[in-house]
């Protein structure tokens, strides 16, 4: 009994300490939240209202990535500026030695000294260059994207950047659009899911980290629907395919912890974004409850003149403040016309004071009052920058980013021990299109080229023969000559071919998104020879690759890689790594069934007859008489070097009610001689609803490993949410009747079976 109470005494004591500690711990937030309102109380109550424009004025630094504006000339004068207290911060500049001295000049001789944001276009890396965000979606593995962001934003903040204009998560099932490269495909569910990895990757756990940046989204919203995918161009669309396909990911970024979010450069419902009182004010601030900063993309506070919405920079301004656009780039008519448009009471002051209030936060939480050095420590970059860690960390997402497209005839991999090996094309030893876009500060040099990485690999043993044969821009053959030549020397052709940087990315749209025609016709010059063939195509989108059709070579979508591109697709060749990537987006048969994406509508008359002749006869229903309508290779597609079997889709049950639930499980087994990755994807259909429904809807994926033979037995649950959708009074939710489940290898998969909710 003594011991009993004793034990009890214990408990007591050890509650009581825990409820202490708790009460500390609440107590310390609850100070740092009062001691961060004190600060930006008092600094808004110092500022003139010039002061507070000049908060809201984001200007950049010394690489354009839009057009020069006149009214961009002011902005030479950087120092001055910033003296003077007319810039909130500085984007695209480089270098810690710089990024601390504009800092210094910000803190010491302006006259409230409140440190600058300094901001980049980093989409994919800074000096260690990892694959483009596309790519990178290709290998559905979520950590290692987060880790991809995390690697990112520790050689940013070495160096002074505290801010990227990173994730964009823009649904894109238009290849043509030169931006998909940027994004992660065509799915809202997968989309998410990466905008929230990335989110977590940029921002860690503690924003004020000394290797943390603060994540902006973009571009809010729709700017991915752009007509005939063209760059800018206009959107329309219904509440209803925007609240299901183009908000969700944006919705999983700010639930993730996003700190701003960026307007996009298109109209939707007659209304510029950066305008649009419905995108920012109703939908992100009132119904998401988001409280961060949201900018202005560069200068489109000035395109709504173009727009035709706003009759003068006056009219613009007041447009874009009063529909919640925080921060001004590169448009200056916060500095210059804000202040005149509030002392005439066409924006209220309380609108200004809200946005300055919002910047200042995220300085604070970005720990720039407590220390606006900690960004940019000259001997922190000499340590981080293209670090060996920071090369391994991006040599394992570039692997896990390549996509084997086609192996009939099991060429890949090739053995260590063939003597003779052609490598031909534009991007076999060229660098720096490597990197692909929005690279600007990764560097050619810090690039393992294909032909390097061969060599890397086989080194002396074999005799590796390269010719460029083509380049990107003209058709001239006149370099056919010499691939031939090697070719016919060789046991194994190698083509590494594709788009140069610049050919995809911002103002980038292509309305033919094949190779470029040198490229094919090399391509096809190279095929005619018989020779065991495998083609690297490296891009930024999906390409038109349909002449390979019924064709027998080897292909790799290797995307951009960046730094360890050679090494990467070095691994992939020669078996060191078995592919495991599958496309975020569909590849087209034609430029002509743009945009598509897997989960389209069945419509009233969806054909239902063979996909492998066009028709002979007129037929009365939705298809194309000169190609199929499926895609060339669809959503979720990507082969390995061993094969996978799927049983048939069970359940645990067959009925469930909206506040059950029920499990769907696949065995799945390795039945090839090589261990290797298989995403298998979980899909739903709603059979018979109130409004039309997608033929497939991605719900799940799971990257499960399976050593040569091994079994594993792979389960989704599936709950009312799962079901939710908008229903014909827009309400989100679920309505009872059959649906079908799908678990297989892609979005074609027929492995289904159908369960009821009651």
């Amino acid at each position: 009994m003594f011991k009993l109470k004793i034990s009890h005494f214990i408990v007591v004591i050890f509650c009581i300490a825990a409820c202490t500690k708790q009460t500390v711990l609440v107590k310390n937030v609850e100070k740092s939240i009062t001691a961060k309102q004190e600060k930006i109380k008092s600094l808004l109550a110092k500022m003139t209202l010039e002061e507070k424009c000049g908060q809201l004025n984001f200007v950049v630094g010394e690489i354009l990535t839009g057009p020069a504006l006149q009214e961009a000339k002011s902005s030479v004068d950087l120092e001055n500026q910033i003296r003077k207290g007319q810039i909130t911060g500085v984007f695209n500049t480089n270098g810690a030695k710089n990024i601390q001295h504009l800092q210094e000049i910000a803190v010491k001789q302006s006259r409230l000294g409140i440190p600058l944001l300094i901001g980049a276009d980093i989409i994919h890396g800074y000096k260690t260059v990892t694959p483009v965000p596309l790519g990178e979606a290709a290998s559905w593995d979520l950590a290692a994207i987060e880790k991809s962001a995390a690697l990112t934003a520790a050689e940013c903040a070495a160096t002074g950047i505290n801010l990227t204009f990173a994730p964009m998560v823009d649904i894109a099932r238009d290849a043509r659009w030169g931006r998909v490269v940027e994004g992660s495909g065509e799915d809202p569910y997968l989309v998410s899911a990466i905008a929230a990895a990335k989110v977590r990757g940029y921002q860690g756990k503690n924003l004020a980290a000394d290797n943390t940046i603060a994540a902006c989204v973009k571009h809010f919203v729709g700017y991915g629907a752009a007509e005939s995918g063209r760059d800018y161009n206009t959107v329309d669309m219904s509440e209803r395919r925007l609240r299901e396909v183009y908000l969700p990911p944006f919705k999983a970024a700010v639930d993730a912890g996003a700190a701003t979010f960026m307007n996009s450069f298109n109209e939707l419902d007659g209304m510029p974004a950066t305008g649009n009182t419905l995108m920012v004010n109703q939908i992100l601030r009132k119904e998401w409850q988001f409280k961060g900063l949201v900018m202005s993309d560069w200068a489109s506070i000035q395109e709504m003149l173009a727009h035709g919405v706003a009759a003068d920079r006056n009219e613009a301004g007041a447009l874009a403040m009063n529909a919640g656009c925080d921060m001004d780039m590169m448009s200056f008519i916060y500095i210059k016309e804000l202040p005149e448009l509030v002392k005439q009471g066409k924006v209220n002051i309380k609108l200004v004071d809200d946005a300055v209030r919002r910047t200042l936060t995220l300085k604070y939480d970005l720990g720039l009052f407590d220390n606006p050095f900690q960004y940019g420590n000259p001997a922190t970059e000499a340590k981080v920058i293209l670090s060996k860690e920071n090369r391994a960390t991006a040599l394992d997402i570039a692997r896990k980013s390549i996509v084997l497209l086609q192996n009939e005839k099991n060429i890949l991999p090739l053995s260590k021990s063939v003597k003779n090996i052609a490598l031909i094309g534009p991007l076999a030893e060229n660098k720096v299109e490597h990197n692909g876009c929005w690279a600007f500060f990764g560097e050619g040099k810090d690039v393992v080229s294909v032909a390097e990485g061969i060599k890397n690999k086989v080194g002396a043993s074999a005799n590796i023969m390269v010719a460029q044969g083509c380049d990107f821009y003209n058709n001239d053959n006149s370099g056919f000559d010499e691939a031939i030549k090697v070719a016919q020397k060789a046991d194994i052709v190698i083509l590494a071919v594709g788009e140069s940087a610049v050919m995809s990315g911002e103002g980038a749209s292509r309305s033919d998104i094949r190779l470029p025609a040198a490229q094919e016709s090399l391509v096809k010059a190279i095929m005619a020879m018989g020779k065991p063939m495998v083609i690297c195509a490296f891009h930024g989108r999906p390409l038109d690759l349909s002449f390979l059709e019924n064709q027998s070579p080897s292909v790799l979508a290797c995307w951009s890689l960046g730094s360890e591109t050679g090494n990467a697709v070095a691994d992939l060749l020669f078996g060191d790594y078995n592919p495991s990537g599958r496309l975020p987006m569909s590849f087209p048969r034609s430029v002509g069934q743009l945009p598509i994406y897997y989960n389209q509508k069945s419509t009233g008359r969806f054909y239902q007859g063979n996909y492998n002749e066009p028709p002979s006869e007129r037929v009365y229903q939705s298809r194309y008489r000169d190609v199929k309508n499926t895609p060339l290779f669809p959503f979720g597609y990507g082969l390995s070097y061993t094969t996978f079997k799927y049983s048939e889709v069970s359940f645990d049950k067959t009925e469930m009610t909206q506040n059950d639930t029920v499990t769907a499980s696949v065995t799945i087994t390795n039945t090839g001689k090589r261990d290797g990755e298989e995403v298998v994807q979980f899909y739903i259909r709603d059979m018979v609803s109130s409004v039309t429904r997608p033929v497939k809807e991605l719900k799940g994926f799971q990257k499960v490993f399976l050593k040569s033979g091994e079994s594993k037995t792979i389960s989704f649950k599936i709950d009312n949410e799962t079901l939710s959708f908008y229903r014909k009074d827009m309400t989100w939710g679920s309505e009872k009747g059959a649906f079908t489940a799908f678990i297989g290898a892609h979005a074609e998969t027929t492995n289904g079976k159908t369960f009821l909710l009651k």
